[in-house]
């Protein structure tokens, strides 16, 4: 417990007493000037602002009221009041004690008092100047701390520190206290995150939504059983970051029916209803006034739910199972769907996040657009972007809001619709395209699957309307991989349409017939006879020929009672959004070539390329202070955390041996954090000597984490049989470094969890090893066990099979802190070479191009992989790593076909290669001047990769909106 250096106080217990006696009234006075200089409204503002290219207006432009921010700075002894104020007034703990917990809780209330105030004043001058906003709909906030993040961003990092060093704490012991906020699980979260601090940063007006999830993903153990999942429990204590909005709440109904009006109008009614409450978590741009909005949705019922009956006949479930229902909506993040239950409640889920989202967001347009709403408006002050196919049903559900509640016809709702929502694709792989039952759509949102067919039906009659009806072979490809509906009736517009072609196309044929016929007649009398026989036949042949038609069509386009029924989340997102981007260069020409080719062929001028991006903020400057000030010193100011381009000046310093050798002690200095954090985490011991060779993220088949583990164990087995002097001579030393969650019913990733740590207990445990080879799983990866490793890291593998990963973002975290990259042509590893030079950046593996004639080949039976791959294969089934049965997960690396095997993600094809190329880096790594000047070149051609410039290119190509700076 620490005690403090204030005022002669040597107790906490005396701080306590002479603060209450003494220095409250004093306090209350300084707190209220402090705020009162925080923010002084003004009578003059001016603030240059375009949306959709043309100025945007206030609602009463003849007005020049308005008001400047003018922000205090506060010096370490106005921080040091707030926190005692926050001790004393509104505490979590109770007040005998300030202990590092406490000392949190206190600070971050003292950061969020800042944080509201320039909240308050960035949305009340956003209503004023009714600006056009962004609203990003993400199922996911991989958000990570928020205190160094905070008030690194306010520009308060050094006031902060001072007053917690009078308190007798250091901010790096205080900013270990927070959890990580479980909003999240992999690189879609964190991608959102980087976005948001860009979008404060940057000025735009823009706001995020997202679900307070309770239990979060969960909590990763490594236990003797591989990896268990348990409930997190980062809310357990409170959340000082978020404010709660008991003011702002809207229902969002499941189930019930749609019944029709007289005039023809649809009503959802009856059904389950449930409440979707806000939280508002403030994020601050980096050295701006402006302060946007995270606003998370939890889920509850009203107290009149709870069936104070049955609780009181002692049916204690029942009484509270409404409540429960309500509630568990956002308990988890991605419940597991192999159940029907599971696969509900995810619907639950992003229905709830779009939804609430949608109403908010529509009340906000009515609210500035005062009593003269103009519908037609909308996608000039409101633009959605939908993070993957989460929120895809926020489509159908702002058409829904604006036809059933605002009464606009479906021409028009449909139009507003198109120009308002954009879609960002993460994934080529066919599985996480989602695909939703139909019935169960139907059942849980009947009035929504109605609007999806009608959605359905406008893109069935514009491929017609594109293609014609001649060729039904044609149209059949084109619907089967087109349609939002797959496997259900088709509308009968299209199919009236479809059948008077087929008729059409029958009565040229019999006219045809005819005329071959009457040419043959020699006989006049004759033909008088036919022609009436021919009559009466007509009549007869022309009904079947309409049956006939009819059936054809059916039987052709008609569902098959094989087949599920489905909707295709990704379809409905490109047809009615009005841009469509992929998410690194080589991800987004495969969305165009192999994803939604038909779609591209039909709307190119939809498709657009926007690299992802981190913030250099978090990713640099607060997880790597010692090599930021070595950047900012070398480059001659801190402009690179805004203006990333100046990191390119490194380039022309990278032989520079006084940078190199500043840069190296940096390195050093992050991993000896590692080697601290890696004993805290597993016990296991390791040597800062060793190269840090890391692989952090997602555990999955298609990640390769098994490629990196058998190239381990390859190396391991030729370290056995060889000599001491021998190992010495031909390998560096490595810490092999793992981190990352396996989705709790992914049985195979789990296995390689299980895997990865039964190697690590044999090698680590090999005393004729040493510390030559060390492998480690670091539990329960988040963003905080991120920031440490990525610092510290020196090579980092993204080895994913070619043309499977979208673009990930590690990689530009890794690059940007130094640290040498190696990987296959996949995602933005592309970019990323081409941008630190070829020399700088370790290539190995198959290409995108290759990976089809590849699988090909391996289903042929003309695969022969390798030898030294079967040989590791042959040393894992020795029992060298434990008595654990790997033969699921041998076996699906053989074989050549079926499900679960013929090794579809390559690795025995990649395997040589990757072997090969991991001697190329001990080769590299042994001229640590040669290592160091990469390393730099790493840092200089990471400038592409901030999310600055991906958001930039958002707003510019996609929201059209521009930077709105509070005067």
């Amino acid at each position: 417990m620490a005690t403090f250096a204030v005022s002669g106080l040597n107790s906490i217990s005396s701080f306590n007493n002479n603060f209450r006696s003494k220095n409250s009234n004093i306090f209350l006075s300084r707190r209220r000037s402090l705020l009162f200089n925080l923010i002084r409204r003004k009578r003059s503002f001016y603030v240059s602002n375009v949306a959709s290219d043309q100025k945007q207006k206030t609602k009463d432009s003849s007005s020049d009221e308005g008001f400047t921010l003018d922000v205090y700075q506060p010096d370490s002894t106005s921080v040091l009041s707030s926190i005692k104020y926050h001790a004393e007034f509104t505490p979590s703990f109770s007040p005998e004690k300030f202990e590092l917990p406490k000392a949190y809780y206190a600070i971050a209330e003292s950061v969020r008092d800042m944080l509201i105030i320039s909240w308050n004043a960035t949305y009340e001058y956003y209503e004023k100047m009714n600006v056009k906003q962004a609203y990003y709909l993400s199922m996911e906030f991989l958000q990570g701390r928020a205190l160094l993040n905070a008030i690194g961003n306010l520009g308060l990092t050094g006031p902060y520190a001072d007053a917690l060093t009078k308190l007798g704490y250091s901010l790096e012991d205080v900013a270990r206290q927070e959890p990580d906020a479980a909003l999240g699980n992999g690189g879609l979260g964190r991608l959102a995150s980087c976005f948001l601090d860009s979008m404060a940063t940057l000025n735009y007006p823009a706001w995020g939504y997202g679900l307070r999830y309770r239990y979060g993903l969960f909590k990763q153990l490594i236990t003797k059983d591989g990896q268990e999942e348990v409930a997190e429990n980062w809310l357990e204590m409170g959340n000082p970051w978020e404010i709660v909005r008991n003011d702002i709440s809207y229902p969002v109904k499941f189930y019930g029916k749609v019944i029709e009006g007289a005039d023809g109008s649809k009503e959802w009614v009856g059904g389950e209803v449930i409440t979707a409450v806000a939280y508002d978590v403030p994020i601050p741009g980096y050295k701006t006034k402006t302060t946007i909005n995270l606003r998370l949705w939890s889920t509850k019922l009203a107290a009149e739910a709870f069936d104070l009956h049955a609780f009181n006949n002692g049916d204690h479930a029942k009484a509270y199972e409404a409540q429960k229902k309500a509630e568990k909506i956002c308990y988890v993040l991605y419940p597991g769907d192999e159940s029907l239950e599971g696969k509900t409640l995810r619907l639950k889920q992003q229905y709830t996040l779009c939804s609430a989202s949608l109403q908010d967001i529509i009340a906000r347009f009515e609210k500035r657009s005062g009593n003269a709403v103009n519908w037609d408006q909308f996608p000039e002050k409101v633009a959605v972007q939908m993070n993957d196919t989460h929120p895809t049903l926020c489509i159908p559900e702002l058409l829904r809001i604006l036809i059933d509640v605002k009464g606009l016809s479906w021409k028009q709702a449909w139009g507003i619709t198109q120009r308002t929502v954009a879609y960002t694709n993460h994934t080529v792989l066919p599985e996480a395209l989602e695909k939703w039952s139909f019935t169960l759509l139907g059942e849980l949102l009947p009035r929504h699957v109605e609007i999806i067919a009608m959605i359905d039906e406008e893109l069935l009659l514009t491929i017609l309307a594109e293609y014609g009806t001649e060729d039904l072979d044609l149209l059949q490809e084109k619907l089967n991989q087109m349609r939002i509906l797959d496997n259900v009736e088709i509308p009968t517009s299209a199919l009236e349409l479809l059948i008077k072609a087929e008729e059409n196309a029958a009565d040229v044929e019999k006219a045809e017939e005819q005329e071959q016929l009457e040419e043959g007649k020699h006989e006049e009398t004759e033909a008088v006879k036919a022609e009436t026989t021919n009559e009466a036949e007509e009549t007869e042949v022309e009904k079947v020929e309409v049956e006939d038609s009819q059936a054809k069509i059916k039987r052709i386009f008609g569902p098959h009672a094989n087949r599920p029924q489905v909707v295709h989340m990704a379809n409905l997102c490109v047809v009615s959004g009005h841009a469509v981007n992929g998410v690194a260069e080589i991800h987004s020409e495969i969305v165009k070539d192999e994803v939604f080719n038909e779609f591209y062929k039909l709307w190119p001028e939809k498709f657009q390329n926007k690299t992802n991006g981190v913030t250099p903020r978090r990713w640099l400057s607060f997880c790597n202070p010692e090599l930021s000030e070595i950047i900012t010193k070398w480059t001659g100011s801190d402009d690179w955390l805004v203006n990333t381009e100046k990191l390119a000046e490194l380039r022309k310093l990278a032989d520079n041996e006084e940078l190199q050798s500043e840069w190296r002690k940096a390195k050093g200095n992050n991993k000896m954090k590692i080697v601290s954090l890696i004993k805290e985490k597993t016990g296991y011991v390791v040597s800062p000597d060793a190269m840090f060779d890391v692989q952090i993220k997602r555990i999955h088949e298609y990640k390769r984490q098994l490629l990196n583990i058998f190239g381990i164990v390859y190396r391991y087995k030729k370290m056995k049989e060889m000599s001491p002097e021998e190992r010495k001579e031909k390998f560096v030393p490595r810490v092999c470094i793992f981190g990352g969650k396996a989705f709790a019913t992914y049985v195979q990733a789990k296995r390689i969890v299980k895997f990865i740590t039964d190697v690590g207990a044999t090698v680590n445990h090999d005393p004729e090893i040493g510390d030559l080879l060390k492998v480690v799983f670091v539990p329960d990866y988040n963003v905080s066990v991120a920031e440490v490793l990525i610092p510290g890291s020196e090579l980092s593998q993204h080895i994913s099979t070619a043309g499977m990963e979208a673009s990930g973002t590690s990689n530009m975290k890794f690059s940007m802190n130094g640290c040498l990259l190696i990987g296959t042509l996949d995602g933005a590893n592309v970019e990323i070479r081409e941008e630190v030079g070829e020399d700088n950046f370790f290539l190995f593996g198959a290409q995108a191009h290759e990976i089809a004639g590849l699988r090909k080949e391996r289903a042929e039976g003309k695969f022969i992989p390798d030898p030294r791959f079967e040989e590791v294969k042959a040393f894992i089934r020795t029992g060298v790593f434990g008595s654990y049965n790997y033969e699921e997960l041998m076996g699906s690396l053989e074989g050549n076909e079926g499900f679960g095997r013929a090794d579809y993600f390559l690795v025995g094809k990649d395997f040589p290669d990757y072997i090969e190329c991991q001697d190329k880096v001990d080769e590299a790594y042994r001229d640590q001047k040669k290592w160091t000047k990469m390393s730099i070149l790493n840092t200089a051609g990471s400038f592409k990769f901030s999310s600055d410039r991906t958001i930039h290119q958002y707003a510019r190509d996609i929201w059209r909106i521009e930077p709105v700076e509070l005067p």
